[in-house]
């Protein structure tokens, strides 16, 4: 097993080598122009898409459903909890069933790869792409179609919430030791998170707080606390007290 590793290793080690220090990235953004005052809106909130899984030796994601229902409870008690603090009216959307259920699917999936783009072409300066380097530029959207998934709610904007958790596999971990002894930048593990607030009228992302690298480990409660208050964090609307008292209540955990 160590010797198929350590063989791995040095056949991808070039490739590994090449690669050079993470550059510095935004975790955050706000449409410009937009401002949610207290009090003056509804908020309809999706179940959270949540994976968890190992991460093999070849870095793939092998999915873990106990660890997946470990982190379903988990955030989901974390999110009833931070919701009371958002500052405007929250809607928990009712479990979606057949076809509503597989447009809200394709929709947070839509979100995921959205998300990614932002973090990949905007967030990471080096990688900015030339429509959105101008200064305070945030012009993303998931369709108007959006719309269709909050029919006779009332509410004025969805918010969406993923993560994907991969805790290194001992192959994986191996590797990042056989990769650390040749000097080579390798990572056991991965852990994001994105949460982005949708204007339900144009479909346009208004908000967004996405990180490749969150804390907290999903798996147990105080750690999927510290997930859902960073995930959460600048929330538009979102009062300075409202998210102290958050960040105490996860502190005393």
């Amino acid at each position: 097993m160590f010797g198929r590793i350590v063989a791995v290793f040095f056949a991808c080690a070039g490739l590994f080598t090449l690669a050079g220090p993470v550059a510095a990235q935004e975790k955050s953004a706000v449409r410009p122009g937009f401002v949610l005052k207290p009090g003056s809106a509804r908020i309809l909130l999706f179940r959270p898409r949540i994976l968890v899984g190992a991460q093999s030796t070849g870095a793939m994601f092998e999915p873990n459903a106990d660890w997946t229902e470990q982190a379903r409870e988990n955030l989901g008690k974390a999110l009833a909890a931070a919701q009371t603090t958002l500052g405007n009216t929250v809607v928990v959307a009712p479990e979606a069933i057949g076809k509503a259920a597989a447009r809200l699917a394709a929709y947070q999936a839509l979100f995921a790869t959205v998300a990614d783009a932002v973090v990949e072409y905007q967030f990471f300066a080096g990688n900015r792409l030339p429509t959105k380097k101008r200064a305070g530029q945030f012009d993303w959207t998931l369709g108007p179609g959006v719309a269709d998934l909050a029919k006779d709610t009332g509410c004025d904007y969805a918010l969406f919430i993923g993560t994907e958790d991969q805790y290194g596999s001992t192959g994986r971990k191996i590797f990042q030791f056989v990769a650390a002894v040749a000097r080579v930048p390798i990572v056991s593990g991965s852990h994001k998170g994105q949460a982005g607030l949708v204007d339900l009228r144009t479909g346009d992302l208004v908000w967004l707080n996405a990180d490749m690298r969150m804390g907290g480990d999903v798996r147990d409660p105080a750690g999927a606390s510290k997930r859902m208050m960073q995930l959460l964090e600048d929330f538009p609307g979102r009062s300075l007290d409202a998210a102290a008292n958050a960040e105490s209540r996860v502190a005393t955990r």
